[in-house]
Order: structure tokens, then C-alpha cells, then sequence
């Protein structure tokens, strides 16, 4: 038995690299403007590797994904204990809203990726989503998540005010992410990154105009199609990277 049935569009989300991308430059920016980011500060991880610390998490949800249930729930434990050791050494509680926050994030940048790059997700589609991500956090014990996509959605609005902030860390997460991208992908990032973060996300990062990229991504989606869409993805990610991309993508059958 899978965590997520063979026939979701969970696992078509998630099973291809373009989509995986777009999650993760959305993720990139909110997760800059969280107040509980300086924990990933504590450890040093984030500031010297801010690209594979993010990749990891989208690795873990990868594996929870494409797994069996008893390997997903293994992985979901696997991070409870990673961020237990981190609050041991630091002598304090991450906050419960925080790994909310990061939830919230998976769940709205995998809709917003895919509808992007494939088709609007009809309402029981967006509801298959959330409710791959709520047992996620239900098996991390998680409290006061919405039963439902439709109850989620006011709360995450919630938490978009609530829990973000432009602080010294989000200048310092970017000024990584561009020393780490090189100049002409880092503005790609930025680009992409206005396709699909919320409009509060926009606001704090003052994404004032509209990405240069709109008109491209129809070309791309033909590219798909005529099979060069990989050359596009070489071009874009930085050789460290390409195999960890690659590597959160699996087969979706």
C-alpha cells in the first residue's frame, strides 16, 4: 500500500523535475520571509547551502510521495527527529506554527506549480492535495490543522500575515541564493518566482512588476513537446544541482 494512491495527481505533480523547480523557487521566497527561519540559521546548514538545504526538504516530500506507507511514514518520523536533535542543541521549541507554515507552503506551491505549467486543478484535485500533506502532518502530530482544502484556505491567509516578515535574514538568504546561482539564474529565479508566491509574499519582497516570464512559459510548455525542455533545465540550474533535481523525480506509475 502507497502513501499516495498510484493514480493521484499528487504523483504527477511531484513526478516531474519542471514542476519540482517551480515548488522550489516559490518555497525559496516565502521561506526567506518566515520569523521562525533563523532556526535553519542555528545550525549553519541554510546560509552555506540555502539550494540543497531547500532540495532536501523537497527530497523528503518526494520520498513520501512515491513511497509505501510504512517507508512514508518512516521518512515523516526521520524529520521529526532531525528537528527534535536541533531543538535539543538549542535548548528551546521550534514553534508548532512554523512547521504549519512549511506545510502550507508544500501544499500551495504544488498547486500553483502545476496549474502553472499544466492545467487548473478542479476542487476535489486541490482537495487530493491537501489531504496528502494533512496526513503528513498529522503523523508529525501537528495541531489545529484544517480538516479540509476548503478550511485550509482562510488559514493559510492567515498565517501569510501572521508569520512573515522582510527581516535581515530574507536579504541574507537572497544575497545566498544569488552568490550560490551566479547574477543571470538568480534573476531567473526571481522571475519565476513571481509566477507563483502569493500576493502578501509579493508585497514583502516588493515584487512590483510582472515576471518578464509570463510570455515564455507557453514556449516552454511547446518545448516539452518537441523533447528539449531538458536542455532549458541544464541551462538553468547550476551543475552542483542537476543531479539533486533530477534525483527528487521518480517514476509516477
Amino acid at each position: 500500500m502507497f502513501f499516495v494512491d498510484i493514480n493521484s495527481v499528487v504523483r504527477k505533480i511531484w513526478g516531474k523535475s519542471d514542476t519540482v523547480l517551480f515548488i522550489f523557487a516559490g518555497a525559496s521566497a516565502e521561506f526567506a520571509l518566515n520569523k521562525a527561519v533563523d532556526w535553519l540559521y542555528f545550525t549553519g546548514r541554510l546560509p552555506s547551502d540555502p539550494l540543497g538545504r531547500l532540495l532536501s526538504t523537497v527530497d523528503y516530500s518526494r520520498k513520501i510521495v512515491f513511497s509505501q506507507l510504512n517507508e512514508a511514514h518512516d521518512a515523516i518520523d526521520m524529520m521529526s527527529h532531525i528537528h527534535q536533535a536541533v531543538e535539543d542543541n538549542r535548548g528551546s521549541s521550534i514553534p508548532e506554527w512554523a512547521y504549519r507554515d512549511v506545510l502550507f507552503m508544500l501544499i500551495h506551491y504544488s498547486i500553483a506549480s502545476y496549474e502553472l505549467l499544466e492545467k487548473r486543478l478542479d476542487e476535489e484535485e486541490k482537495e487530493e492535495v491537501y489531504n496528502v500533506f494533512y496526513r503528513v502532518g498529522k503523523r508529525m502530530k501537528l495541531k489545529d490543522l484544517p480538516s479540509s482544502y476548503s478550511k485550509w484556505l482562510p488559514e493559510r491567509q492567515s498565517h501569510l500575515q501572521r508569520n512573515l516578515e522582510c527581516s535581515e535574514y530574507t536579504f541574507d538568504l537572497f544575497k545566498q541564493y544569488k552568490k550560490h546561482l551566479g547574477a543571470v539564474r538568480f534573476k531567473l529565479l526571481i522571475e519565476g518566482q513571481k509566477l507563483v508566491v502569493p500576493g502578501r509574499v509579493k508585497k514583502l519582497l516588493r515584487f512590483r512588476n510582472p515576471s518578464w516570464l509570463v510570455p515564455v512559459v507557453p514556449i516552454y510548455k511547446i518545448s516539452r513537446h518537441m523533447k528539449i525542455d531538458q536542455h532549458v533545465k541544464n541551462i538553468l540550474l547550476p551543475s552542483a544541482y542537476k543531479g539533486k533535481v533530477n534525483d527528487v523525480v521518480v517514476a509516477t506509475f
